[in-house]
């Protein structure tokens, strides 16, 4: 069966004023009589999601009550009592690591008692503590995002993306003696350089579609007020002449869903300039006011981002510590941090993980995009390593024992998944993330911050379940 009339470069790029856009992948791409695999060396993607203000599980009442981490240890556990219940349909994909500890979040000296909101952050990534300082000689570590952009980003058109939900600052003194830097970006390029989080959705998809463009054409084309396929019909008709039939779908699929997302932003932006009241005022004008549509926007551009190979690195920051945004959708009308400060009690505990469940819930969402994105005989899902965790623990009493983490998605075939691995007591989470270093192909790391060692991420087969302590 002929699928292509003419082998295409995987680097094969549309033009138009002002927009540049990369390709999915398509038969095309793998010459004829070459097997995928030989013809495409497998790059895994990387996407680290950070949540503040730790979660309920790791309160003493609620790992009794397996409010995160499941009763059972290796396979078979249920995830029903707990937060991560809506991760059920992506089980063969979960990877569950529980009772690790970001040490490194902690106070090291007494003028540090009380910043842990202001310097964890900043942690979560690198595993590195902070120097407490407001000015500019800020000093943490290397992330692990940008240790994997260093190595293979590079052979992309954008070696990564950093995005958040929340307003940040990313300049002057937090509190307890904290730059605002800390608390902003979990980013980190080397320990003396934080990088910025985008937030505007309209931001980042310029970005992904205007990479090379001048600021002059960017400004042009805006101000036609088309789409950007718009600027591209040509270079699709040229493309489609060498494309077999299944490769015209496909790219037609992915151009319609780059159509989407600009529509849902442009629809954004309209509603934000009718001058109505806002529920966030100050929020630029392409950020929904809606948590779980601005989540899910830019999980879209993440997602075709992935799908192109522009970048093969985000970090993604859901939340900034100490905020009291409320989150209808969770069922439970208190504001983020006040319900995080629950003084341990057992019925705020409770009410405290549906807030917890309803940031899991978001996930799945980005988790069904990639999987149903093909990629040569495999999936986008197959081929990702998605990290999501907190680096602070029981937020009621700002400790950063037990810590909420999970990896989803494969990472090119690294992870098995579908376990729950439990550390032994006083395990870092630095051993977890730094194994996930390895399945991403940072073989020769030998450490991360307070790493001890690495966690198989693939142990406990059905013979070692049992019953967590």
């Amino acid at each position: 069966m002929v699928i292509t009339k003419k082998h295409i470069s995987r680097r094969t790029l549309l033009r138009g004023m002002g927009v540049t856009m990369s390709l999915p992948f398509l038969d095309a791409m793998v010459p004829a009589g070459t097997a995928y695999a030989q013809a495409m060396p497998k790059r895994v993607r990387l996407a680290a999601i950070e949540i503040v203000h730790g979660a309920a599980g790791s309160t003493a009442y609620g790992a009794k009550k397996f409010m995160w981490a499941p009763e059972k240890v290796g396979r078979g556990f249920d995830l029903s009592p707990s937060s991560l219940a809506p991760m059920e349909p992506f089980r063969e994909h979960l990877t569950i690591v529980s009772n690790t500890d970001v040490r490194n979040a902690e106070a090291f000296t007494a003028p540090e008692i009380g910043g842990d909101h202001f310097r964890s952050s900043a942690v979560f990534l690198t595993q590195c503590h902070p120097k407490q300082t407001q000015g500019s000689d800020v000093y943490v570590g290397t992330s692990l995002d940008q240790m994997y952009a260093q190595k293979f980003g590079q052979e992309t058109a954008i070696p990564s993306m950093q995005l958040c939900i929340e307003n940040v600052d990313q300049a002057g003194g937090c509190s307890y003696g904290y730059s605002c830097v800390y608390t902003d970006s979990i980013s980190w390029a080397s320990p003396t350089e934080p990088l910025p989080m985008i937030r505007d959705p309209r931001v980042v998809f310029d970005t992904l579609f205007g990479v090379g463009a001048t600021p002059g054409e960017r400004r042009e084309r805006r101000a036609e007020d088309k789409s950007i396929l718009d600027w591209l019909g040509d270079a699709v008709a040229r493309l489609n002449k060498d494309l077999g039939a299944e490769d015209r779908a496909r790219l037609a699929d992915y151009l319609d869903d780059v159509r989407e997302i600009e529509r849902r932003i442009e629809r954004v932006e309209a509603q934000n300039r009718t001058g109505e009241e806002r529920e966030l005022p100050g929020a630029p004008i392409g950020v929904p006011d809606d948590f779980a549509e601005h989540i899910k926007l830019m999980f879209d551009l993440q997602a075709i981002a992935f799908a192109s190979d522009t970048t093969r690195v985000f970090a993604f920051k859901l939340g900034r510590d100490a905020s009291n945004r409320v989150y209808p959708g969770s069922g439970y009308k208190a504001a983020f941090h006040s319900a995080s400060h629950h003084q341990d009690r057992d019925d705020r505990i409770t009410e405290y993980a549906k807030i917890n469940k309803y940031h899991v819930s978001l996930l799945p969402y980005f988790l069904e995009k990639l999987r149903n994105t093909k990629e040569g005989d495999s999936n986008l899902l197959d081929n990702t390593l998605v990290i999501y965790g907190s680096p602070m623990g029981n937020s009621n009493v700002h400790n950063h024992k037990r810590c909420p983490l999970i990896f989803a998605g494969h990472a090119g075939g690294a992870l098995k998944g579908g376990v729950h691995i439990k550390g032994a007591d006083g395990t870092p989470m630095a051993n977890a993330l730094l194994t996930a270093a390895h399945a991403v192909g940072l073989t020769d790391m030998t450490s991360l911050g307070d790493s001890t060692a690495t966690l198989d991420l693939n142990a406990a087969p059905e013979s070692t379940v049992q019953a967590a302590e």
